[in-house]
């Protein structure tokens, strides 16, 4: 939060008058259960069951077991008092093979779960993709097959029949940059790929898909739709022209990758320098199918990168770290400055285009649940209160942004890190299944309850 911030009456910190307060998760980070009633496994089940993928051996057939206890998760929500709850869905619950067959109970359950958050008063906020492929068609080539856009296509369009009009607000793919980053260059995530030539051939068809999914939905559908990326400014370490280049191909790897073909129908230049003789020449009429309307972007974001040059593949860029800096368990720098410039950008770049702040939160260090049910989280609180007055400066700036989706609701399985950070508002102890709010969920409460004012207080704990 900015000085001026600090100095202003309160009154001044309300946000714009239909502002959205929520929190988000992700199906296989909660849900558990990953095979009941009918499902198929994703890239997630097999990758989370090959011996040296995950850390500590953890898997998410269990995670927080959301699928069976989402009705007492509502409750606490609406306690908290959110607005509204940005989830996904499981592909593999909805088609088994990926194509094909409907499996009803599994649109039966995102169904009675979008039926509990408006009886609660909390809207939904539908994410399509958030990582999970159907392992049958990671077996016919997953992204890397061109077929995918159809396939994502039909997927989507099975949920649009069943649940719009219930659901308007809907998200194609969260964080492509992730997908094929960590999934098909580096490794690290599903389905654990190492290839340069594989990276621009996955990022391509992910964005053909979400095309595909936009129009599938401008058939089927009545309300909104857009696209989330996880974006992050990039700071030259030093004034020198080599680290200038440097921050150019990182920020147009990251920020402008999916941005670009998106909006405004073409690729940045610079990936043809990154990734050399692996950047294939697309075809004209695929930027046509990628550049559909948006009624928003979708905004993730967690850090800031200080990048030099170095000799690294693939982008001849090194990060570091700012002796100065707080740092998170993840290791990311807490910096919401980044998050104004980051979108001042986006406006300056993309135009009024609304925005949604779908993920922001940090991982800390939790002590255990104490006697008397507290979990005292303050350097969250800390981060949250940071980076919401720094959305609020940027609404003050012109952006225009519409609501703020935390990240997370629940402590939840990290991916490859399995349970070993948590991001949670809420704490859940694994072997229990028990939810203790942490006082970052009770300040987070009021923060919504007085429309941000609460800001402008002291922290409280």
């Amino acid at each position: 939060m900015s000085q001026a911030q600090e100095e202003k009456d309160p009154s001044a910190l309300k946000f714009p008058k239909g502002f959205l307060w929520g929190a988000a998760t992700a199906a296989h980070q909660i849900e558990g259960s990953p095979l009941a009633d009918g499902a198929g496994p994703s890239i997630w089940t097999r990758f989370a069951h090959t011996p040296g993928m995950m850390l500590n051996g953890d898997t998410g057939d269990v995670a927080c077991d959301h699928y069976r206890r989402w009705k007492d998760d509502v409750k606490l929500m609406r306690e908290l008092g959110l607005q509204a709850y940005r989830f996904s869905v499981s592909w593999s619950r909805i088609l088994p093979e990926g194509t094909g067959r409907v499996n009803q109970a599994g649109v039966d359950f995102y169904s009675r779960l979008v039926d509990e958050l408006l009886a609660n008063g909390i809207e939904p906020l539908l994410t399509l993709y958030h990582w999970d492929l159907p392992a049958a068609l990671d077996d016919r080539g997953g992204w890397l097959n061109r077929e995918s856009a159809d396939w994502f296509a039909e997927y989507g369009s099975v949920l649009y029949r069943a649940l719009d009009g219930r659901v308007k607000k809907w998200v194609t793919l969260n964080e492509p940059w992730v997908i094929t980053d960590g999934g098909y260059l580096h490794g690290a995530l599903a389905p654990g790929h190492r290839s340069k030539y594989e990276a621009p051939i996955a990022s391509h068809n992910l964005m053909r898909a979400h095309g595909a999914a936009v129009q599938a939905y401008r058939a089927e559908g009545k309300h909104e739709i857009g696209l989330v990326v996880n974006i992050e400014p990039k700071y030259p370490a030093t004034d020198s022209a080599e680290d200038a280049a440097a921050v150019k191909r990182a920020h147009a790897y990251m920020n402008e990758q999916y941005l670009h073909p998106a909006l405004l129908g073409h690729y940045p230049p610079e990936l043809k320098e990154i990734f050399g003789d692996a950047w294939p020449d697309w075809p004209a009429e695929d930027y046509a199918l990628i550049k559909q309307p948006l009624d928003f972007v979708g905004i993730n974001y967690y850090t800031r990168s200080i990048t030099r040059a170095a000799e690294s593949y693939p982008l001849n860029t090194g990060v570091v770290r700012n002796p100065l800096g707080t740092y998170t368990e993840t290791g990311w720098e807490v910096f919401q400055q980044g998050l104004v410039d980051l979108l001042l950008w986006f406006k300056k770049t993309y135009g009024d285009l609304p925005v949604y702040i779908t993920e922001n939160g940090a991982s800390f260090f939790d002590p255990p649940v104490a006697d008397n049910g507290r979990v005292r989280d303050p350097l969250r609180i800390d981060y949250l209160r940071k980076h919401i007055g720094a959305i609020h400066d940027a609404i003050e700036a012109g952006v225009d942004i519409r609501g703020y989706m935390l990240w997370s609701f629940l402590d939840n399985m990290e991916w490859s890190l399995g349970y070993s950070k948590r991001f949670g508002i809420v704490h859940v102890n694994y072997g229990t299944q028990e939810r203790t709010p942490k006082d970052s969920a009770r300040w987070y409460s009021e923060v919504i309850a007085t429309h941000g004012t609460k800001l402008a207080d002291p922290l409280p704990y």
